[in-house]
């Protein structure tokens, strides 16, 4: 059987639509490569890019998309609601089939080392590639932004995984590594105040002392005046999707404000809508094979 990889890169661009179709532009018609989607908002001022494929396709299919954002990408002049420090700011690899996390590492890290001479990008590997514990979460990795990065690599600590201590002058750094499937998940809040998301974001997030496997921050949407708690999922059968939506409907009472709906960024496993849809229908004794078998049967 073929060893099937899924990538998901985020580039930080999510305005100029013809730049964006130039970056995803490798990823379509290759040989053993599938785009799956791409979701662009111009408020993050970023793209989320999903592709599946053969190993070694998908990872030359993605540093040409690389190259590609690195050429028509200026963080200089970037300017978004989502935390970034590079053009193509993270690249993970997600096992899919007859693959392994460590096969998924490995690809990481051929990927990272070729990023790093291609390129003269800084390369960190972070989650299940990380070289050091303090590597393994990213928002750790990519803190102080591309802005940043140059007091970063005056520290020996921050010294790249490949690479020059040293960002790309337009592109600044890249973190590459290999993952489990998460979700990317945000709940909007019927205000513009910035700092309800943030305390709301703060109470259930895992670093604050909230939920395990949650990653959460606040974002402002100012077109439609409304902010949102934007979030990963990074194990939904520990942390499912209706409790982290039910606890930020809880948490947003205390400010007087309401829920008004959420979004999935990029893919979502089935079992995770599965298991959304089971709490709030109340059904008994449902599963994923009950929807197969319901499928086939049509």
């Amino acid at each position: 059987m073929a060893k099937i990889v899924q990538c998901v890169p985020n580039f930080s661009e999510g305005v100029d639509l013809e730049k964006i179709e130039k970056i995803v532009s490798p990823l379509r018609g290759k040989a053993g490569v599938k785009l799956l989607n791409y979701e662009a908002d111009k408020d993050y001022n970023r793209v989320v890019v999903t592709v599946i494929g053969e190993p070694q396709a998908v990872k030359n299919a993605v540093i040409e998309a690389i190259g590609v954002a690195t050429e028509v990408i200026d963080l200089n002049v970037h300017k978004g609601q989502h935390s970034r420090f590079g053009a193509t700011d993270v690249c993970p690899f997600i096992p899919i089939k007859d693959m392994t996390v460590e096969e998924a590492v490995e690809l990481s890290k051929e990927v990272g080392q070729e990023v790093a001479s291609k390129y003269n990008i800084p390369v960190f590997l972070y989650e299940h590639s990380a070289s050091k514990p303090e590597r393994q979460n990213l928002a750790t990795v990519r803190k102080g932004e591309y802005e940043g990065l140059d007091a970063k690599f005056e520290n020996p600590d921050w010294t790249p995984d490949f690479g020059e201590a040293k960002k790309h002058p337009t592109a600044g750094a890249i973190a590459i590594g290999a993952r489990r499937p998460l979700i990317a998940y945000n709940i909007n809040l019927d205000t513009p105040n910035i700092e309800i998301a943030a305390n709301i974001a703060k109470t259930i997030r895992h670093s604050s002392g909230g939920y395990r496997y949650i990653k959460a921050g606040p974002v402002e949407v100012p077109e439609r005046n409304i902010t949102q708690v934007t979030m990963n999922l990074t194990d939904y059968t520990k942390t499912s999707m209706y409790r982290a939506f039910e606890t930020v409907k809880m948490e947003a009472r205390r400010y007087g404000v309401s829920v008004t709906g959420s979004e999935v960024v990029g893919l979502c496993p089935m079992e995770a809508l599965i298991d959304t849809a089971s709490y709030y229908l109340g059904l008994e004794n449902f599963s994923l094979d009950k929807v197969l078998e319901t499928s086939l049967m049509e």
